[in-house]
């Protein structure tokens, strides 16, 4: 084999275009540097909200399903308001406080998300906070014949806002795949009927979200898949793909019927104060997809 003379690295790098730093002037300690962002001035409006998203973290929750407690990874975005005389935000503060809540280890609790956003505001020196935070749950579901134990998910999004004159708001989300059986292809067919895989949206917000005896999670889950044509299992074997087939076909459900069935469900639920509900059907025999969506505010 030929032997290869390559020059050493600092060779290398120089000839793939490194050059030398420049002797600069600029200062190089903080106290010295000039700081744009806090020079005050009349910079014509208010801005409701500035600041960082696609933070992918780390995040622990809680739930009343298996696994009780369970690390998952979340994509946050941190924002707060600005006033008309400030420039900008130090926006390295944001991911400071969230390292910060990470040390003490941070949980997405109504609790924590509270007191974070609170935070959030006073340490930027401003009257509002905002925190999004979206992550997969994760939960056992067991198999409706056989008892076979796997995991399934859901997606969840929780928004928190803080204002130093109006406190808190929140608003909750959900997302959760499903079975729906089409009611119109049961009723003409001689046998059978088309099946897809739904998912269910539900954002709720509640009159008091720190005096909930129940998890929200589980809340939004139980009225999106109690109502479906039938719930997705991760584990099935032949006894119990019976059991849900059979079951979705005693139970069918159009976009329209999903919507309606989870708002009612929802309507009960005196501890929520508004919802929207949407439904996406992946139709299995069109191209396109079936939608339906409703809101209400008691």
């Amino acid at each position: 084999m030929q032997t290869k003379i390559i020059p050493s690295k600092k060779e290398r790098h120089k000839r793939f275009g490194s050059v030398p730093p420049v002797i600069g002037t600029k200062p190089l300690h903080k106290e010295e540097m000039t700081d744009l962002q806090n020079m005050p001035n009349d910079f014509l409006f208010p801005i409701e909200s500035v600041g960082i998203s696609n933070v992918t973290h780390p995040i622990q929750i809680e739930s009343d399903y298996e696994p009780k407690e369970q690390t998952t990874v979340a994509t946050i975005s941190l924002t707060t308001s600005l006033a008309q005389m400030n420039k900008g935000i130090n926006m390295s503060r944001l991911t400071e406080v969230l390292q910060e809540y990470h040390h003490n280890g941070f949980k997405a609790s109504r609790e924590q998300l509270y007191s974070f956003t609170k935070d959030l505001a006073e340490r930027m020196e401003q009257d509002g906070a905002q925190m999004s935070i979206r992550f997969p749950w994760f939960f056992e579901r067991t198999s409706p014949v056989l008892n076979k134990t796997g995991l399934a998910h859901a997606d969840v999004q929780m928004y928190v806002s803080y204002d130093k004159a109006n406190g808190f708001t929140h608003e909750f989300e959900l997302t959760v795949a499903v079975t729906t059986l089409c009611p119109c292809s049961k009723e003409i067919s001689e046998y059978s009927a088309h099946n897809q895989r739904g998912y269910v949206t539900i954002k709720v917000e509640f009159f008091d979200l720190l005096e909930l005896s129940k998890d929200w999670k589980v809340i939004l889950l139980e009225a999106a898949e109690s109502n479906a044509s039938s719930m997705l299992y991760p584990i099935l074997k032949r006894p119990d793909e019976k059991s849900v087939t059979e079951r979705a076909f005693e139970n069918p459900r159009f976009v329209e019927d999903m919507v309606r069935l989870v708002a009612a469900d929802l309507y009960e639920n005196k501890d929520i104060k508004s919802f929207t509900v949407a439904c996406r059907n992946e139709e299995s025999i069109h191209m396109h997809d079936a939608i339906a969506k409703l809101s209400y505010t008691k």
